[in-house]
């Protein structure tokens, strides 16, 4: 047998060509989950927000989570226009994520300094970030975003439809959904070397089940470039997923909206997301395939009695209210998915 097959199989066996990327939803930052973290003396205290869901996130290679909060300096405020207190950033890294999307419609709440203060803030931190620049400049030197995770080199792109009528003033550079764009970074992340490019898009319509016409569109559009991995965010409910297959026996994974991470969101749908996890191997050939993917929902417990807010698996919370956004979750999935299952328990707890 020649030397390098021998390496492939070798490595296939032990699992050292295979990738498990985590992709968790919006992590949103309302005044009550403020008022729940604030301590006297302007401490922070986020310590129990994601300490039931943090092994999902541990468990795997990478993990990425939408940021969709500026970080700055007080003063700190919820919607219509956050700004949340740098500690938030630490629980999300403890958490287990590696890479922070901050392309939505909330990066400019803040206007341009708040856009470069959370750049200072994730820099400052050690945390990768793509979505948001401090310029045209910084954009030029950080873009194509590839990592190597277990030898499989991702190029990894966000882009938002907008910022809620805010518009840069001061050179801040925010990725816009713009097919134009977005071909050449695809295009740039290849030439880098990328051998998987996934795509993580703010889109949609706030609250609806369904994607609309436009995230479809799009999907398809994105497939056609040869994209691998398209991850939505923004409607802060979930919305199906589709494991969709190429002419060349490559395949496409599409998920239109993970929903909230956590939130202060009262009504049914919005109180939980969806934590996806996909499986990139490389193949005998040298080529690097989506093998599979599968999720996992989590319910945001309320912050009282003492406690903050907490997120939790959607299948261990005592509340009746996780039963009720689980079922509603899992109907759309049954009826809308395609190749994309639950993951068992014991997977997220354990591995693979």
């Amino acid at each position: 047998m020649a030397l390098i097959p021998l390496i492939t199989f070798l490595g296939m066996l032990l699992g050292l060509n295979d990738v498990e990327i985590a992709f968790a939803g919006d992590a949103m930052q309302h005044q009550a989950q403020l008022d729940a973290a604030r301590r006297p003396g302007g401490a922070w205290d986020y310590s129990e927000c994601f300490a039931g869901v943090a092994p999902w996130f541990k468990t795997v290679d990478f993990a990425v989570v939408n940021l969709e909060t500026p970080i700055g300096p007080a003063p700190h405020s919820g919607y219509p226009c956050f700004n949340a207190p740098e500690p938030y950033l630490h629980a999300l890294r403890d958490a287990g994520f590696d890479l922070f999307l901050t392309a939505n419609n909330h990066t400019l709440d803040r206007r341009d300094r708040g856009l470069r203060h959370t750049v200072d803030a994730l820099d400052s931190n050690g945390l990768a970030h793509i979505g948001t620049y401090r310029d045209a400049a910084a954009r030029d030197s950080l873009m194509p975003h590839l990592r190597e995770v277990n030898g499989i080199r991702i190029g990894f792109l966000n882009y938002t439809y907008g910022t809620n009528g805010i518009e840069p003033r001061d050179g801040a550079v925010v990725d816009l959904i713009d097919r134009t764009l977005m071909a050449a970074d695809i295009q740039a992340a290849r030439r880098a070397g990328a051998e998987i490019v996934c795509v993580c898009v703010h889109w949609g319509d706030e609250y609806k089940l369904l994607p609309n016409a436009a995230q479809r569109s799009l999907a398809d559009w994105l497939q056609g470039m040869g994209v691998e991995l398209i991850i939505g965010s923004h409607p802060h409910v979930v919305q199906p997923m589709e494991l969709r297959d190429n002419p060349d026996g490559s395949r496409c994974l599409v998920v239109y909206s993970l929903g909230n991470l956590i939130s202060n969101m009262r009504t049914r749908d919005t109180r939980g997301g969806a934590a996806v996890t996909v499986r990139l191997e490389r193949r005998p050939d040298g080529k690097v395939r989506v093998a599979d993917a599968g999720w996992q929902l989590h319910f945001t417990e309320p912050a009282g009695n003492g406690r903050n807010f907490r997120v939790v698996d959607a299948y261990e919370s005592d509340d009746p209210r996780a039963a009720a956004f689980r079922e509603a979750a899992e109907a759309i999935f049954r009826k809308h998915n395609r190749g994309v299952e639950r993951i068992s328990p014991a997977r997220w707890m354990f591995g693979n």
